[in-house]
């Protein structure tokens, strides 16, 4: 099979699992572009749990922390399915390129404001929200220029999802220290500036790449 340069290296696509489960969402009325929506829905729950961790006691915080890193993931195997669905199991739709995309940014901007507003710094998850799209904008930019698509990091889309769940995961043992919001207060900040470094190489990849270097 050739490698297409526009869509997102993923290890996990080539596991047995995956296939398995791809293979029963195809052969079901299910289509590329619901589950495309759904992961929406999966960052909606992520983001609403976050966000409300700033509001309740330890104990039900701790289950909330838990439900949003388990969302976030949630999130991310939406991501998975929709495309291997639509490629591998042949259900490509003419607007399949605009679902593949556009809930993905609202997925990112649920979860990382969410986050922000769970740990009590809210301008920080809307700048690392802001970070991500503008990842993404930089990646279908230079595809608008005729480009591959380029999905280099430090922080592409399954770096920041590991990063927030990572952080989620680490919360549940802030109260060993007596601390609140700061292990997702550093992970936004890392997120925010990973994602600028993103956006700058992705920039100057795309502005080499046009001059023929």
């Amino acid at each position: 099979m050739a490698v297409d340069n526009n869509r997102r290296p993923l290890a996990s696509r080539n596991s047995g699992w995956a296939r398995a489960v791809a293979r029963r969402l195809s052969a079901a009325s299910i289509t590329p572009n619901q589950i495309s929506v759904a992961s929406i829905a999966m960052a909606a729950v992520a983001g609403a749990a976050f966000s409300l961790t700033g509001f309740v006691q330890p104990w039900p915080r701790a289950g909330l922390l838990l439900v949003a890193a388990l969302f976030c993931q949630f999130r991310l195997l939406c991501n998975l399915f929709d495309g291997m669905v639509a490629i591998e199991g042949g259900k490509q739709a003419p607007d399949g390129p605009f679902w593949n995309e556009f809930p993905d940014r609202v997925a990112d901007i649920l979860i990382l404001v969410g986050a922000g507003y769970g740990a009590g710094a809210p301008a920080l998850g809307w700048a690392a929200a802001a970070m991500a799209v503008l990842t993404a904008y930089t990646r279908e930019l230079g595809r608008a220029c005729g480009l591959p698509a380029d999905f280099s990091g430090p922080m592409a889309k399954q770096h920041r999802m590991a990063t927030i769940t990572a952080a989620a995961m680490l919360s549940l043992f802030e109260p060993l220290w007596l601390g609140r919001g700061g292990v997702l207060v550093v992970a936004l900040g890392v997120i925010a500036v990973g994602a600028a470094i993103t956006v700058a190489r992705r920039a100057n990849n795309t502005v080499l790449a046009l001059r023929g270097r």
